[in-house]
């Protein structure tokens, strides 16, 4: 359309306006070829008034939801009913069953059905024949091999002896470490049988399977005339899946010497019969859902019937085998705050020094019980703080308390008048004060066991002695005075030792790692 003339209007300002009338013709004829091309939408009905909004209540899971996977990556048609009602039932199995796995086993354990799967452990039950027949040097309650005049009479030179003996320790030889895995998982616990026979290992991971390995077997070379360089077949190696979560601890019966008892995170304790081949249950709460996960057990040495444990929540228990579990006395200790490790005086039973996450040793009197109802608990006789949380706390035969904390201490107390206390005496802050402090190491971090010091129990020679996991690949061993005897290590040691013990009478040492292998010193 032209542009009217104005005689007010300049000639750029006519320009511009006819240049925006010639674009508006060019796209109004743009818009008329596309209407006949393409259609014009339909006309926007009506919104419709909206629904008052009804609140629905969730219906909560009573187990845990499966995990969710797609009826289309599975072949299941969107209009095949059958097939979709198949394929949720089949996810509701796999959820039943993941659930399955972490609930603890009630019952008798027959070893030829807990049988744990794999190439290393395929001695079986058949590789229990190797352990029967044991003779065992237990606790000798009363009898005292380490008194007061032994210590007063140990010199330097003596010293000097004991930390060559220690140092003369050579790593086992009949067969490198990666090839004595003991359990598929981590290293959670150890134990060495009280025999001296033969040294003989037990270990427990963090999914409950429990190896065992006589290391006095002798390696087969394969008959091969034709390959001069035959390999060695892997040593012997049981393993039972006798616990469905962590096994924390072993210990050894002074009476009989087929029977190994064990605590669980799974909350039971279980007996293990090696001449029948059977796991006994013990201990457990009535109901098959209460979680009461123990985190150490220990056998009074003139009460063989007598197992005190501790649990995760804090509380100490004591529990008579001939009686029924719900008969057990179990009493609330550190307010709900974890208890890691503890132990009895080997020689007065009846003293328990726990440590616990509220970063404290505390000493405790099982021959006085007081107050009511929840407030029952043994006598508090005295305890000791740390900067921060404290992993164990172990007894040895002479009356000391090593512990290991998380301010990288190893604290040791010397009790050694511990057998004349009163019922209920009340410790003195000197009292209760570490005789000796080392530094240590002790971050383990997320996947290294927790170290912790464990006593000889009845060293041959009398000198008391513990080891512990050193987080630069070795096995750290002290003395009651805090002096450092060996530092062991050896060929094949890819992984930290943490779970260090030694033999309750001989100069054996085996650490544990998180790869499940065994390291033995003899």
């Amino acid at each position: 359309m032209p542009v009217k003339k104005d005689p007010g209007m300049s000639a750029f300002e006519r320009k511009r306006l006819e240049n925006i009338a010639a674009n508006n013709a060019i796209l109004s004829g743009i818009s008329a070829t596309a209407d006949k091309i393409i259609p014009s939408k339909p006309a926007t009905p009506k919104s419709r008034p909206k629904r008052a909004a009804i609140k629905r209540e969730l219906a909560k899971p009573t187990t845990p939801p499966a995990t969710r996977r797609s009826t289309r990556l599975a072949g299941v048609g969107a209009d095949d009913t059958t097939l979709k009602r198949k394929f949720e039932v089949e996810l509701e199995a796999e959820a039943e069953k993941a659930k399955a796995k972490k609930l603890r086993v009630n019952g008798d354990l027959q070893l030829e059905n807990i049988s744990v799967e794999g190439r290393k452990w395929e001695g079986g039950v058949d590789g229990l024949g190797l352990y029967k027949g044991l003779s065992v040097r237990g606790a000798q309650p009363g009898v005292r091999t380490f008194d007061e005049d032994d210590v007063a009479e140990t010199s330097d030179e003596n010293l000097k002896e004991l930390r060559l003996r220690m140092r003369n320790l050579k790593m086992y030889e009949k067969w490198p470490v990666q090839d004595i895995k003991l359990v598929p998982q981590r290293i959670y616990s150890m134990g060495f049988h009280p025999t001296e026979d033969k040294p003989i290992i037990f270990a427990g991971d963090k999914e409950g399977a429990m190896g065992v390995f006589d290391a006095s077997q002798e390696p087969v070379k394969t008959e091969d005339d034709d390959d001069e360089e035959a390999e060695y077949p892997d040593p012997v190696i049981s393993a039972f899946k006798t616990h469905s979560r962590t096994i924390t601890a072993f210990q050894f019966s002074s009476v009989d010497a087929n029977a190994v008892y064990t605590s669980s995170y799974d909350s039971s304790i279980r007996k293990l019969d090696l001449e029948k081949g059977v796991s006994t249950q013990l201990f457990a709460p009535a109901d098959a859902n209460e979680d009461l996960p123990i985190s150490a057990i220990d056998i009074p040495s003139a009460e063989p019937n007598m197992i005190i444990f501790s649990t995760l929540e804090g509380a100490l228990g004591r529990h008579d085998i001939r009686t029924k579990a719900a008969d057990a006395e179990i009493w609330e200790l550190t307010g709900g705050q974890k208890i890691g490790g503890f132990s009895l005086h080997p020689q007065h039973s009846h003293l328990a020094a726990t440590a616990s996450l509220d970063r404290t040793l505390k000493i405790w009197d099982l021959r006085k019980i007081q107050g009511k109802g929840d407030m029952r608990k043994p006598a508090l006789l005295g305890e000791h703080s740390s900067r921060l949380s404290v992993s164990h706390a172990s007894w040895s035969r002479a009356g000391h308390v090593a512990t290991s904390s998380y301010d990288d201490t190893i604290k040791i107390y010397s009790f050694p008048d511990a057998g004349s206390w009163k019922a209920g005496a009340d410790l003195t802050d000197e009292q209760m004060t570490p005789s000796h402090q080392i530094r240590h190491n002790n971050q383990t971090g997320r996947w290294v066991t927790i170290l912790k010091p464990q006593w000889q129990k009845n060293p041959w020679d009398g000198i008391q002695k513990f080891a512990i996991g050193n987080m630069n690949r070795f096995v750290d061993i002290y003395a009651a005075d805090g002096e450092q005897l060996a530092q062991l290590d050896g060929e094949g040691i890819t992984a930290v030792p943490a779970v260090a013990h030694f033999h309750p009478t001989l100069e054996w040492v085996a650490g544990g790692s998180a790869s499940g292998k065994l390291c033995l010193w003899m």
